[in-house]
């Protein structure tokens, strides 16, 4: 890690400790112990079910990469892309380094493919999915439960960073695939190529519509899985409040501001998001910040899984479609 790398990390591990300090200023009864519910048996099922959901997700994830990247014509067989999956999200959330997992998956992927533009734009669209389905499963969960319509600036914000996804994707979308921006470097030599890539992704989806179609089905499942995991850690800590159609409004915005790379894994920004989105429902800040860190504690676990695959590195095997 080079001095710059370094000084990323140095900052946004203070900026980590920094809100989360602050947070728990506001909650001066805020104890780690609340982080550890009573071992009931139906407390430890409430923990299993989010833990077990969490995993889910990562499989559904890989599963919606791999509809990308039929898409795009590149085959690739699903345990291989769940164990790079499962290496990315181990250095995405464990290993304390500014190379993000994304990076790590087309790094390893192209070495099996030997197509690393093609690669890098389905990682790039692979995620651009998400931006399409968070926002809309905030606004389902509006839609089904009026109440949450008229709880003043959480319902404000939560609907602005919906919204305010949408309009960025349909901007990034139209750009990526316009012969006049993203078709100018389909042809292009060096770093261009990527993006030129990412146009050639956006106009085949656009053309296979059954093959976008796969891919958002799958991109829905994914969202799904982490909303239900994070009812079943709301549940394990008796969150009442925090149910379905709270989280299917509310979730969604937390996982869109925490990927702001100000913080480490989002480490902060997500225990803030659930107080404010959390407090107005009657869950005290103490309980929306243990709900933060908790479901970060459960992806951590999760990540752990990631270390074999990421200790044997990604030597190349043969990929042929699943």
């Amino acid at each position: 890690m080079d001095g710059k790398q370094a000084m990323s990390l140095g900052v946004r591990l203070g900026v980590s400790a920094l809100m989360l300090a602050v947070l728990l200023a506001r909650a001066p009864s805020f104890d780690l112990g609340e982080l550890v519910p009573d071992p009931s048996l139906g407390t430890l099922a409430w923990l299993g079910a989010a833990a077990g959901l969490t995993l889910v997700g990562i499989v559904l994830s890989a599963l919606r990469w791999q509809k990308v990247l039929e898409a795009l014509e590149i085959p690739a067989r699903l345990p291989r892309l769940i164990r790079h999956y499962l290496a990315g999200q181990f250095v995405s959330n464990v290993l304390p380094t500014t190379i993000g997992g994304d990076v790590l998956r087309v790094s390893r992927l192209s070495r099996d493919t030997g197509e690393t533009p093609g690669t890098f734009a389905s990682v790039v669209l692979e995620r651009l999915t998400g931006w399409l389905v968070l926002p809309v499963i905030t606004i389902v969960g509006f839609a089904v439960n009026p109440g949450l319509r008229h709880l003043g600036t959480a319902t404000r914000v939560a609907l602005s960073l919906a919204l305010g996804t949408l309009v960025l994707l349909v901007a990034v979308l139209l750009a990526a695939g316009s012969p006049r921006l993203g078709g100018r470097f389909a042809a292009r030599a060096g770093w261009q190529r990527f993006v030129g890539a990412v146009h050639l992704g956006v106009d085949r989806l656009r053309r296979r519509p059954a093959a976008a179609a796969n891919v958002l089905v799958a991109g829905f499942a994914y969202q799904l899985a982490l909303v239900l995991a994070a009812v079943a850690a709301a549940q394990a800590l008796g969150l009442r409040p925090a149910g379905l159609t709270a989280l299917l409004a509310f979730f969604p915005a937390v996982l869109i501001a925490q990927v702001l790379p100000i913080s480490m894994s989002g480490l902060g920004v997500r225990e803030g998001a659930f107080v404010l989105f959390l407090t107005p429902l009657g869950v005290a800040t103490d309980e929306a910040i243990a709900l933060g860190l908790l479901l970060y504690l459960l992806n951590l676990a999760v990540s752990l899984l990631g270390a074999p695959a990421f200790a044997a590195g990604g030597r190349p095997r043969p990929s042929v479609a699943a």
